[in-house]
């Protein structure tokens, strides 16, 4: 279970309260994700090896969207 001092916020915040961010946890094998406008909304959980390929592409730019139906 991800208790409340298991999130953290992204280092690039934005100004003010620094609320307008991502958070989040790492839950071994399993990063989570949430908004931290909404804490107790949706959580996207993901295994850590595709998170970080997500997190990479994103900084390289070669994100793809794509859609399957």
């Amino acid at each position: 279970m991800i208790t409340p001092d298991m999130w953290r916020k992204s280092s690039f915040s934005g100004g003010g309260q620094g609320d307008a961010c991502v958070e989040i946890a790492h839950w071994h094998p399993r990063i989570s994700v949430r908004d931290s406008k909404i804490p107790s909304g949706a959580v996207l959980t993901l295994p850590a090896e595709v998170f970080s390929t997500f997190v990479e592409a994103l900084k390289g730019g070669t994100h793809m969207l794509t859609r399957e139906f």
